[in-house]
This record gives C-alpha cells, structure tokens and sequence, in this order.
C-alpha cells in the first residue's frame, strides 16, 4: 500500500481548478476522482473477504498444536497481543507472521535434542483474527491489528500505541475498497480530537497510513489548497 501515497498525491495536487460532483485528474494516464461524500462509505460483504494466500498467525489467534507422542506438549493456546505463544519447555514463541507449517518446524527445531529426540509438531488454526485492518506510518507500533467492537480512526492509531512525537496530525490516509472500488481519504487528526468532524469508522481489510515521511512535503501542499479541518478529502483511485 505504501507506493500509493506519492502517486496518489502528485495527482491530487491538481485539485483547486476542480468543479462538479467528481472531478478527475492526474497526469500519470490513471484518472482518479474527488468524490462529494463527506466520510468513506463502508465496505460490502465482498470487499471484507481476503484473496486466498496463505494465512500467518496474529495476535490473539487460537492455535491447536499437537507433539505426536508427549501429551504434556500438546493442547490449545492463544497468541497474546504481539503474536508470542508460550508453550511448557521452550517457554516463548513467536508466531506472528509464521504459517501454521512454519511455526511447527520452529517447535520441531527448538524441541529437537533438548526435550525431544525426534518431534514430530502438527499446528491447526482454531480460531483465527481474520477481521484485521494495518495502521503503518508515523505510529509508534506499525502493524496489524483485529478490529474489535466499534472501531474508529481514533482508536485504530490508539492501538499502534498512538503517534510518534513528530508525526503529521494533519495527514492520514485511509485506504479502503468499496464495491469493488478503491478509495483513499486523507484526514486531519488534529480536527477529529477538536471536534470539528466525527471520528470515522475502520473497518476489516482498511489500511491507515499516518504521516508517512516520504510524502510530507506534498501533503503540506495539498492541505494548502484543501483545509482538511472541517472535512476530509475523498477521493477514488480507478
């Protein structure tokens, strides 16, 4: 997602001539839009489900992990909140990022010789934190996390353990489809915590992307043509 930001931002700054419901422009050959809604509409049914790829465990996933022989090792666990599993013998693990198959290969490895002669490690996923959205910029913990309950932009950052001391309160883009359209909106966190617009809800599958360092300097000059403290900036990506 992170290449989206210069490109979508060399296009935007194009925008003060705009007229009309949606104005297009860009001089890359990729037309994108500003489009009249005041917040980014939520996803449908379809936009939540994942391409099929292979799934890496996350924070707060149920793991069944089975040593085939030693029942002392085998049982259920939980991921805790940075993806570590604590098993008896190798204390703790990290899981995060790591297939099923190569999380068993990694018991397998740090059982092997100490504890067990030959362990043969099965890992199945029992309950899995599939309704994630990633927060990466200027946060203090870039990363994934599972939305849970009624998730806003304020509290999705809060979950990254807030921003970083410098970091652009002025600039955060929040990507996200929509019927199959993709959609970026850029937000002002400054204005969200005075109250001048509602905190917007974050839905599975978004991607927030807070003062990204690389774009900065052309962000600072679109807020120039469009104040983002009394709205935010729609725009679709075609």
């Amino acid at each position: 997602m992170r290449f989206w930001i210069p490109f979508l931002i060399c296009c935007v700054l194009g925008l003060g001539g705009c007229t009309g419901d949606a104005a297009k422009f860009g001089t890359t050959g990729r037309p994108m839009a500003v489009a009249t809604q005041t917040e980014l509409p939520p996803p449908t049914g379809a936009d939540l489900v994942a391409a099929a790829t292979p799934y890496r465990i996350g924070p707060f996933d149920k793991l069944s992990i089975t040593v085939f022989g030693v029942e002392e090792l085998s049982g259920k666990f939980q991921a805790d909140a940075a993806g570590r599993i604590s098993m008896p013998l190798i204390g703790q693990t990290d899981a995060a990022g790591q297939t099923p198959q190569e999380l068993a290969t990694t018991i397998e490895q740090r059982l092997r010789g100490n504890f067990v002669r030959d362990p043969q490690v099965t890992v199945n996923l029992e309950e899995t934190t599939s309704q994630v959205f990633t927060v990466d910029g200027q946060v203090i913990q870039p990363g994934t996390y599972p939305v849970v309950g009624n998730m806003s932009l304020m509290r999705a950052v809060a979950n990254a353990k807030g921003t970083a001391e410098f970091a652009k309160l002025e600039d955060v883009v929040v990507f996200r489809t929509v019927n199959g359209q993709p959609m970026a909106a850029l937000y002002n966190l400054g204005g969200i915590r005075r109250g001048l617009y509602a905190d917007p809800k974050i839905y599975a599958n978004d991607v927030i992307i807070v003062g990204d360092s690389t774009a900065r300097r052309m962000f600072s000059k679109l807020i120039q043509v469009t104040p983002l403290l009394t709205t935010p900036l729609i725009l679709l990506l075609k």
